[in-house]
C-alpha cells in the first residue's frame, strides 16, 4: 500500500572506512563500520526517526518533524569520538568523518522504503556536504523554531539533478558554536551581491556570483563546473562567498590544490578550506606537479573589471 505523507528525510554518511580497512584490516575494519553505522541508528531511533536503510557506511532515515532530524544530526556530530572508539577499534584506526544532509517534504511510502522529492533533494545533497558538516534545505529551517535560526548559515542556492528550481541550502552550526561568528542566520540571502568570480578550464570559461554561488566543482553531470577526469570526485571541491570572500572547500578523496599567481607555494586542502584571492589555479585530484591533473585556473573579479587577469 502507498501513501503520501510529509516527512524529514535525514541521509548520514562515514568517510574514511577506506583507511580503516587498510589500517585494520578486512574482519577488524567491517566490525568498526557496522557498529558505528548501528550507533548512528540508535541515534535515529531515540530521536523518535525511523531508518528506512542502511547505505553501507550510512543510512537513511525519516522523521515526523525537522526538529527530531536536527537534533538526531547534531547528536551524530557529537557522539563521532565514541563511534572511533567502539569495542573493537583499538585505538589506531584513523578518525571517521561525518557528513550529514537534511531535507522536508512529501514523500511515497511503498513497502517500507520512501520516495519522493524530499529523499532525491537529501541524497543529492549530500553530495555537497563537506567532512563533519551538515546541510539542509530551506524548508528544514521553515519548521525549526526561529530561536535557532541563527545556527545555520546560508550557502544561497544550488541547483540538483532532477530539479528546474535550484533549492535553497544552509550549514548547520554546531549546537556550542562561538558568538563570534560573523555569519550568522539572516532572514533573507544577503541583498548585496558579491564579486564575481571567473573559472577557466577545458573550454568552460565562466564568471559566478549572487545566485549562482555556491559552485559545485566535480565530475557529476549535476555539478555546477563539470570537470571530466576520473581523479575528480563526483562533488570534488565547493566555492562560496563567505566572510566577504571567497573561500574553496575540498569534499573529495583524492584533495585539491591551490597555486596563486606566480607562486612556487602550492596550498593542499585535504577536506579542509581555503580563501581564493587575486588569481591562480585549482588542482583537483593531484598536484600542479602533475602535467596531466586537471586544471581550473581561477581570478577574483570587481564588478568594474572587463578583462581576465590571469597569470
Amino acid at each position: 500500500m502507498t501513501s503520501a505523507v510529509v516527512r524529514t528525510v535525514l541521509f548520514a554518511d562515514l568517510r574514511g572506512s577506506t583507511s580503516l580497512y587498510e589500517t585494520l584490516g578486512n574482519a577488524e575494519a567491517a566490525s568498526v563500520v557496522t557498529q558505528s553505522v548501528a550507533l548512528l541508528a540508535q541515534i535515529v531511533v531515540s530521536c523518535q526517526g525511523r531508518v528506512i536503510k542502511t547505505l553501507g557506511d550510512g543510512l537513511m532515515a525519516v522523521f515526523e518533524r525537522a526538529q527530531e532530524a536536527v537534533t538526531a544530526a547534531d547528536e551524530m556530530h557529537e557522539s563521532l569520538e565514541r563511534i572511533v572508539s567502539l569495542p573493537g577499534n583499538p585505538g589506531r584506526a584513523p578518525a571517521m568523518k561525518l557528513q550529514v544532509a537534511v531535507a522536508h517534504g512529501e514523500i511515497i511510502e511503498v513497502d517500507n522504503d520512501c520516495f519522493g522529492d524530499a529523499v532525491n533533494v537529501a541524497a543529492r545533497l549530500l553530495d555537497a556536504a563537506g567532512d563533519n558538516e551538515t546541510l539542509v534545505t530551506g524548508s528544514v529551517l521553515d519548521h525549526l523554531d526561529r530561536s535557532q535560526h541563527e545556527r545555520f548559515r546560508h550557502l544561497n542556492r544550488m541547483q540538483l539533478r532532477g530539479r528546474q528550481e535550484p533549492v535553497e541550502v544552509l550549514r548547520m552550526e554546531g549546537r556550542r558554536f562561538s558568538d563570534a561568528i560573523s555569519t550568522a542566520f539572516q532572514d533573507s540571502p544577503p541583498s548585496y551581491a558579491p564579486d564575481g568570480i571567473r573559472l577557466v578550464g577545458q573550454n568552460l570559461n565562466r564568471v559566478f556570483a549572487g545566485t549562482s554561488l555556491p559552485v559545485i566543482l566535480g565530475r557529476s553531470p549535476e555539478a555546477t563546473y563539470c570537470i571530466d577526469d576520473t581523479r575528480v570526485s563526483r562533488s570534488h571541491a565547493r566555492i562560496e562567498w563567505h566572510g566577504g570572500n571567497f573561500q574553496l572547500t575540498d569534499l573529495s578523496y583524492n584533495g585539491t590544490y591551490v597555486r596563486y599567481g606566480n607562486q612556487a607555494e602550492v596550498v593542499t586542502l585535504k577536506r579542509g578550506t581555503c580563501v581564493l584571492h587575486g588569481s591562480g589555479i585549482i588542482c583537483l585530484g593531484a598536484s600542479p606537479s602533475d602535467a596531466t591533473v586537471p586544471t581550473v585556473r581561477f581570478e577574483v573579479l570587481s564588478f568594474s573589471d572587463t578583462e581576465p587577469q590571469f597569470p
